[in-house]
């Protein structure tokens, strides 16, 4: 029993975890499949053979995808230096200017509707504690709230799913590699990425807490389009050098 509690207790933790990290997931994916996709449909209608394809998708799959994560983990980054260096100057001015920053706490609240014994009850409590004080001046001041999660944790999110649902893409070409399959690619290519497009449509809604059904459509619409514009310039060129 202790040992089952112990799993299910790690499992949810586990889950709550990567809705933390939901919103990465989801951005991550999206590009990942959209720009993995057009350069599919770009190298198809130029008339390019698999293994062409395999090389340019593969290419594009870890190049945008390191790049995409490394900027993810940098701006997450930069920003929590900026939050970290603008709460260690309200320190210092609650440290250094405690009357000044007392009566910033104070026309804070008077501007909420606070007046009176109240409002000085109220500035005396959150005064009393130096890291309660830094907290309201961070986020009532400088409207300011700190970034709990880990920026490396943000670009590997990034990274790890721009690579797998990236990847969908290129299924089919990469089996034909191996095994000659005796189907369309580019509409077996097409569905299943349609299919991943959905999905993280789904998750985008959940994320950004809009319409479900929407939230697919658009995503769906938005990736077919790429895909469209890459496979007719791909035809537009091969047509114009070979011609």
């Amino acid at each position: 029993m202790d040992s089952e509690k112990q799993l299910h207790g790690q499992t949810n933790s586990f889950i709550e975890k990567f809705q933390d990290y939901l919103g990465e997931f989801v951005y991550g994916g999206i590009d990942g499949s959209i720009t993995t996709f057009a350069v599919v449909a770009g190298a198809v209608g130029a008339g390019l053979d698999s293994s062409v394809i395999i090389i340019l998708g593969f290419a594009n799959l870890f190049a945008d995808g390191f790049a995409m994560s490394i900027g993810a983990y940098l701006a997450a980054k930069s920003e929590k230096e900026n939050y970290d260096k603008h709460k260690k100057i309200e320190y210092w001015e609650v440290d250094n200017l405690p009357e000044k920053e007392k009566e910033e706490i104070r026309d804070i609240y008077k501007e909420k509707g606070f007046t009176g014994d109240l409002l000085e009850q109220v500035v005396e409590v959150i005064t009393s504690d130096k890291d309660r004080w830094v907290a309201v001046m961070m986020k009532e001041e400088l409207e300011m709230i700190e970034e709990k999660k880990s920026p490396f944790k943000i670009g590997g999110i990034t990274f790890v799913s721009f690579v797998v649902l990236g990847f969908i893409p290129l299924i089919v070409y990469v089996v034909d590699f191996f095994s000659e399959l005796t189907i369309d690619l580019m509409l077996a290519s097409s569905t299943l990425t349609i299919l991943s497009f959905a999905l993280i449509g789904y998750l985008k809604g959940v994320v950004n807490h809009t319409n479900k059904f929407y939230s697919i459509v658009s995503t769906v619409m938005m990736g077919v389009s790429a895909a469209l514009v890459a496979f007719y310039v791909g035809d537009f060129l091969e047509r114009m050098i070979s011609s």
